[in-house]
């Protein structure tokens, strides 16, 4: 009981949490501009606000208000990915450095599984982040739909599966970039093609047999074999060619990895390359000028698609709506085609 006399205590921050049914954390960042809060959630402390007739320091929300500087770059893929594919190393230097030059630093998250994800959801919400930037090439929106429900600035790497979502995002041209290679190697007088492509539940992949599927027209379809990726899975999908096409004599592999394992297994096998059989890849990664013969491939523009994911990440963190940018990839003519 309050002593006759005294003045009634002051609502705290914790009574609002406790009316509106939240947390401390989400009734701070309601009222510092409602940035990763929820509309309903939004909704609940402006009318705990009320009911409990609390008013916040101005000093205090002023200093609240200040940004963390912190960007997050979460992976929503397997860790191994980020140890095995050379492109997500090359995005990952390329985008630290353009956020540096902003004044930001970069924090790495993991959120392959959903403890993960959940761990990184929980980081987020402490205010010590002021936007994402999402690299995961699955279908599944999940983590993208939990972020945006959020309130979080997000930028994807990559065509999500559903533009319409809300989310700004940066990507190549994966179906333009796979019809001209396919185009080139028909140039070439090569009437046997053949493609190794991708996970197919990755829309990247699927994009890049679209790219394919558009080159062949009018022509009978070529053969399409699936892989990981891996240089070990190109390798084994061309072996799987061979034995169903052996008359193959152009194949066109999604990315540079299945390429090499494609050019080994020709090679092995006592085919030449290009003479017998042109190779053609996609990214422009270490494996295309590292392997024998020299990859002819798809260039992807990391430098530019980080600088554009950070350009139109803190466009929207200072207002701005989420925006969208497609790219061009580059034709690189080597060895192999």
């Amino acid at each position: 009981m309050t002593p006759v006399g005294d003045p009634p205590r002051r609502p705290t921050i914790d009574d609002v949490a406790a009316a509106a049914g939240v947390s401390r954390g989400t009734v701070s960042r309601a009222l510092n501009g409602g940035r990763w809060v929820s509309p309903d959630a939004q909704r609940a402390v402006e009318a705990a606000v009320r009911r409990t007739g609390y008013r916040a320091n101005a000093h205090a929300r002023g200093l609240r208000r200040r940004r963390a500087g912190a960007i997050a770059f979460v992976l929503g893929e397997d860790v191994e990915r980020l140890f095995a594919d050379p492109n997500v190393a090359v995005l990952l230097t390329h985008v630290s450095k353009a956020l540096a030059e902003q004044g930001h630093a970069m924090v790495l998250l993991l959120a392959a599984d959903d403890a993960s994800k959940r761990h990184a959801l929980d980081f987020l919400a402490t205010g010590q982040i002021d936007g994402v930037m999402l690299v995961s090439w699955s279908r599944d929106l999940t983590l993208l739909d939990e972020l945006r429900a959020a309130g979080m600035p997000v930028v994807c790497c990559g065509t999500p599966e559903r533009r319409g979502g809300g989310a700004g995002w940066v990507a190549a041209d994966d179906r333009e970039g796979a019809r001209r290679m396919t185009e080139h190697l028909l140039s070439l007088g090569r009437r046997s093609p053949a493609m190794i492509a991708g996970p197919d539940d990755r829309l990247g992949a699927s994009l890049r047999v679209d790219g394919y599927r558009d080159a062949l027209g009018d022509a009978a379809a070529g053969p399409v074999e699936y892989g990981d990726w891996s240089e070990r899975s190109g390798a084994e999908a061309m072996t799987r060619l061979l034995e169903s096409s052996p008359g193959v004599d152009a194949v066109f592999a999604a990315n540079d990895r299945m390429a090499a394992g494609a050019i080994a297994v020709l090679l092995a096998s006592g085919r030449r390359v290009p003479e017998d059989v042109a190779v053609g890849g996609f990214d422009d990664s270490p494996a295309a000028s590292a392997a024998t013969p020299a990859i002819t491939t798809m260039r992807q523009p990391f430098e530019r698609i980080a600088r554009e994911m950070t350009r139109l990440l803190l466009a929207e963190i200072d207002g701005e709506q989420p925006a969208h940018v497609q790219l061009a990839t580059e034709f690189v003519r080597r060895e192999s085609a």
